[in-house]
């Protein structure tokens, strides 16, 4: 196999894998390829660094892994370079063999009920970019509300829910920035409700998120019976329902402790409207009942709960890259098993991985099985000479400097590593790390000396 050269668009885990096994792949079949990981934000890691909530250091470990595979050297990290304004896709075309799109999926689903759009009314992916201290958000959320409805019945919507509910001080060990962790402390939310539209066997939670908010400190769950008469006879789908099932069917018999903030998990609720003149004042749910064929059916019966906010996790959207085909429909590139596809076919060496090829839907073992079946297309294509050799053969960091682009590195992303690592140190509640938020601080600490790895 001839030397390749491929750029990867997004520096997720998605990305990351993609390189990693692009690099072992090539190399076993006696080739060598040079990769570039081009990333959008200064820092890489995508979700995990942006989407992850601040208390689930667990799921964060995952980093250690991303970590290992971008420090070996076999991949170069260019940061803070968007594709469609500081580089054009075609200019990636002209210097490499294949370019890999793996740019996720960060938008909020749609909605479409009326008032969803007035004022007091939020996107889950906001929020959660907010909390996390994503540096293109605003530094301040208003938390005056003290009811609030989240709609939703999957692990985002648990995150938020979680994050709204908890006290902040028991935050205050974790990485979460200095004007989140500000804003939380001013909250007056009292008593945050999760609506999903299906049943208790029908969530989309994972056991270990559903465990850790029946866990948190000063938080009471309130769950209702109503929600659990149609369970009768039903065998739970799977072992991680069946121990989901008696978690929630504990809460039902658990006795409230009095606390100043309640957790509310309601089911068989469809959101209808969100109410409201001038910003948010209630959601009229239309209750629901099992169907028969694994969905739901309306019942005729509506109920209006009074709340001042409204969070909508019921998913994630595609973010068209330009100049790539997109399928605005479903939020992905259109693509047969990672090979793109345009209105005539098959777009040569270009291929898509993660999110942005199949949907929001899975965890991080499936972005890797992802990768995999990405890159044995790329790779078949590449010994079978499919793959038009680059027109240009000369480094894009040229481009980029000939541009002024405040690229960074890795060296750069592990300065900045150690300046959050320093500031969690130096911290009055003695942090892991704390994030810097500012995307121009970021910049400057990360080219501060940095050298670019060749």
């Amino acid at each position: 196999m001839d030397n390749l050269r491929v750029a990867i668009v997004g520096a997720g885990p998605a990305g990351i894998y993609a390189g990693n096994i692009l690099s072992a792949s090539v190399r076993e079949a006696g080739g060598r390829v040079a990769i570039d990981l081009f990333e959008s934000l200064p820092a890489p890691y995508g979700l995990i660094r942006y989407g992850v909530a601040p208390d689930h250091p667990r799921i964060k470990g995952i980093v250690t892994s991303l970590h290992e595979m971008l420090d070996a050297g076999s991949i170069r990290f260019l940061g803070n370079v968007e594709i469609g304004r500081d580089l054009a896709l075609d200019e990636l075309h002209e210097r490499y063999d294949a370019v890999i799109l793996a740019t996720g999926a960060i938008r909020d689903a749609a909605l479409d009920i009326p008032g969803i759009d007035l004022p007091g009314s939020f996107g889950a992916a906001d929020f959660v970019a907010w909390f996390d201290g994503h540096p293109d958000v605003p530094t301040d959320w208003t938390l005056d509300a003290e009811q609030v409805a989240v709609i939703g019945n999957g692990n985002v919507a648990l995150d938020v829910a979680r994050i709204l509910a908890k006290h902040p001080e028991d935050l205050r060990s974790t990485e979460i920035a200095d004007n989140v962790l500000a804003g939380l402390e001013a909250s007056a939310v009292t008593d945050v409700h999760v609506f999903g539209r299906r049943g208790p066997a029908d969530i989309k939670f994972t056991p270990i998120e559903l465990r850790e908010l029946g866990e948190v400190p000063g938080v009471d769950i309130v769950v209702h019976d109503e929600d659990f008469a149609h369970l009768e006879g039903v065998t739970p789908a799977t072992n991680q329902l069946k121990v989901m099932l008696r978690i929630l069917d504990g809460w039902r018999t658990r006795p409230s402790t009095g606390a100043s903030r309640r957790l509310h998990l309601h089911f068989y609720h469809s959101p209808v409207e969100v109410l409201g003149s001038d910003r948010v004042e209630a959601v009229r749910f239309e209750r629901t009942a099992p169907a028969g064929d694994g969905g739901v059916r309306g019942t005729g019966e509506f109920r209006e709960l009074p709340v001042q906010q409204v969070y909508r996790a019921v998913g994630y959207h595609g973010t068209p890259v330009v100049d790539a085909p997109f399928d605005d429909a479903r939020g992905v590139i259109p693509n047969v098993e990672g090979r793109v596809n345009g209105a005539d076919g098959h777009v040569s060496g270009l291929y898509a991985t993660g999110w942005i090829k199949r949907g929001p839907v899975g965890l991080i073992g499936h972005t890797k099985s992802d990768a995999m079946e990405t890159i044995a297309h790329l790779v078949a294509d590449a010994a079978a000479g499919r793959l038009a050799a680059p027109r240009i053969d000369s480094d894009v960091v040229e481009l980029l400097e000939e541009r002024e682009v405040a690229y960074t590195t890795w060296d750069g992303w592990l300065a900045l590593d150690a300046h959050e690592r320093a500031l969690g140190e130096s911290h009055r509640f003695a942090r892991e790390r704390v994030k810097v938020v500012p995307r121009a601080e970021q910049v400057d600490i990360s080219r501060s000396g940095a050298l670019i790895r060749t």
